[in-house]
C-alpha cells in the first residue's frame, strides 16, 4: 500500500471510531505500566476490573516493590499468568526506583531495560503516558488487521511495526494502534469479520480475495 492510500485509510477509520482511545484505566504512571503488563495475553475490559482494588493499594512504584508477593498474585489472578506477571511487576517496580528514582523513564531504551515490559508496552507507556508517538504498539488486532489488510506479511510483532513505519507517515503513528484495535473490536473480528460492513474494504487484500472473488 502507497502512503497516500494508507493515510486515506487512517482518515476513514477516523470517523468510523472518533473516540478511539486506550481502554486501560489507570492513574500514575507506574500504574499505566502495570496495567499494560497485565494486558498480556488477557483483555482490557478483564484488566479494568481486576486494577481497581489493587490500584487503590498501589499507586507508586515504592507500592508496587514493597508489596507482598502472594498479595499481589492474589489481586491480579483473574488476569492470568499471574505468577511470571507478579514477579515481573515487583522487579519492574524495584528497577523504576533504584535506576530512575521512582519515576517511569520516557525514553524506548529505558523502558525495554525494566522487567516485562517490551516494545509494545514501552509503545503504549511512552504515547499514553507521555504523548511520545516513537513507534506503533502491535498487540492481536494490530497484527490481525496489518496481516489482512495487507499492510505486512510479517508474524512477529516487532517486524509488523517495522513494516507499519515504513508506510504511515509520523504524525499518523498515535493513532493505528487505538483505531486498529477499536476496528478489531467491532469490525474486523477474529472469529467473524463483518467484511461487508466495513468501512476500509476497498483497501484491504482480504476482502478483494476472499469476499469478492
Amino acid at each position: 500500500m502507497n502512503k497516500k492510500d494508507a493515510v486515506n485509510m487512517v482518515e476513514i477509520l477516523k470517523q468510523t471510531y472518533p473516540d478511539a482511545t486506550c481502554s486501560l484505566d489507570f492513574e500514575t504512571p507506574i500504574q499505566a505500566v502495570v496495567s499494560v503488563i497485565l494486558s498480556a495475553q488477557c483483555t482490557d475490559e478483564r484488566v479494568n476490573k481486576t486494577t481497581p482494588a489493587l490500584f487503590k493499594k498501589c499507586k507508586t512504584a515504592e507500592d508496587f516493590a514493597n508489596i507482598d508477593i502472594q498479595e499481589l498474585e492474589d489481586f491480579i489472578h483473574p488476569c492470568g499468568f499471574f505468577k511470571n506477571k507478579a514477579k515481573n511487576i515487583k522487579l519492574c517496580a524495584k528497577q523504576v526506583l533504584e535506576k530512575f528514582n521512582g519515576q517511569v523513564p520516557n525514553t524506548m531504551e529505558d523502558l525495554m531495560s525494566l522487567a516485562g515490559v517490551g516494545r509494545k508496552t514501552a509503545n503504549v507507556v511512552l504515547l499514553e503516558v507521555f504523548g511520545i508517538a516513537e513507534g506503533i504498539a502491535v498487540d492481536t488486532h494490530a497484527k490481525r488487521i496489518s496481516n489482512l489488510i495487507g499492510l505486512s506479511n510479517e508474524k512477529e510483532p516487532e517486524k509488523v511495526e517495522q513494516d507499519l513505519l515504513k508506510i504511515f507517515p509520523k504524525d499518523y503513528l498515535k493513532d493505528i494502534n487505538h483505531l486498529f484495535v477499536w476496528h478489531g473490536r467491532n469490525t474486523c473480528v477474529a472469529r467473524s469479520p463483518k467484511c461487508e460492513a466495513c468501512t476500509i474494504k476497498a483497501y484491504c487484500k482480504h476482502y478483494r480475495k476472499n469476499v469478492l472473488s
